[in-house]
């Protein structure tokens, strides 16, 4: 990827994550938070594509302005469910014509349901590789897949999982950007199973993602769609801060949230991941304030001219 390198020397570089906004209040709230990381200088930006397609026209459009009035390097999320080849020729087009050469090729989850069956589409491709070599093949564009620390909840078992994500690597794919997990050790054996099965594709970077937890009930449903899970003790930790009110003490559960974010970000600085990648969800807050406390500080505001 372009620019994956730190821009300004720190000791590892950070990306993060955005989603096509819903309405015109979300869009604002994005370009709020698009402005203050691009004060702090993330390696890349991503846009999220939703299932089926559903968000893509607000992908193109949003991800097209990031490149065009930002001085950030947008990645596209490109999913393969629910489309044809000829499609995805399509989508590939109109990114590049906005100056876009860097793509996520996720093979996506079902609309309406992203646990339930997968189904090609008629004219369409039936795995993420495929969607790695179509990218590659229609220019000079640089490509990203996805990888599951705890195994992506379709595969019967790990070594199958990590089959599929060599698979991806070796369609050309340059990095991976990991499902959000919560226990270290799961991206550390993801790691090695990819060492253990393939060393020349284990030097590609795997990047971790990272979502500070600021609601529990809201951490549960991005939990329950991927498919993904809380360790116990954190779990616990989680509902003992959220209490047991009618609604749950946010405070004290993003407090816990921002602890967990930052500890998991220093063990894997101190395991050597090459980027740090976060969930915003259009937010940033909690994603600063992680950043701070790795010693990220916010540069200060550009004097006014008087």
């Amino acid at each position: 990827m372009d620019r994956l390198g730190d821009p300004r020397g720190r000791r590892i570089p950070f990306s993060v994550e955005f989603s096509p906004p819903r309405d015109a209040d979300a869009e604002a709230r994005l370009w709020r938070a698009v402005r203050v990381f691009e004060r702090l200088g993330p390696a890349f930006v991503s846009m999220t594509y939703g299932a089926g397609g559903s968000t893509r026209d607000r992908t193109v459009r949003v991800t097209g302005e990031l490149a065009e009035a930002t001085t950030l390097l947008p990645v596209a999320h490109l999913t393969a469910v629910g489309h044809s080849i000829d499609e995805l020729r399509a989508m590939v087009g109109a990114y590049a014509d906005r100056g876009i050469t860097n793509i996520l090729a996720l093979r996506g989850d079902p609309p309406g349901n992203p646990l339930g069956e997968w189904e090609q589409h008629p004219g369409g491709l039936a795995h993420a590789d495929e969607l790695v070599r179509l990218v590659r093949d229609l220019g000079d564009f640089h490509v990203g897949v996805a990888s599951f620390p705890e195994g992506h909840h379709r595969s019967p078992d790990l070594d199958h999982d990590t089959r599929f994500m060599v698979n991806k690597l070796r369609a050309g794919a340059e990095y991976s950007i990991t499902q959000m997990f919560f226990d270290v050790e799961h991206y550390l054996r993801l790691r090695d199973r990819v060492a253990a099965f393939d060393a020349e594709q284990a030097a590609k970077p795997i990047i971790p993602e990272i979502m500070p937890i600021t609601s529990l009930r809201s951490a549960r449903r991005s939990l329950e769609l991927s498919g993904s899970k809380l360790p116990a003790a954190l779990e616990e930790r989680l509902v003992r801060a959220a209490g047991g009110g009618p609604e749950e003490n946010r405070a004290a559960v993003r407090e816990v949230g921002i602890d967990v974010a930052t500890e998991m970000c220093e063990r894997l600085i101190s395991e050597g991941a090459p980027c740090l990648h976060f969930i915003t969800l259009n937010f940033a807050r909690a994603t600063s304030e992680v950043l701070t406390r790795l010693g990220i500080e916010m540069p200060a505001p550009a004097a006014q001219p008087a």
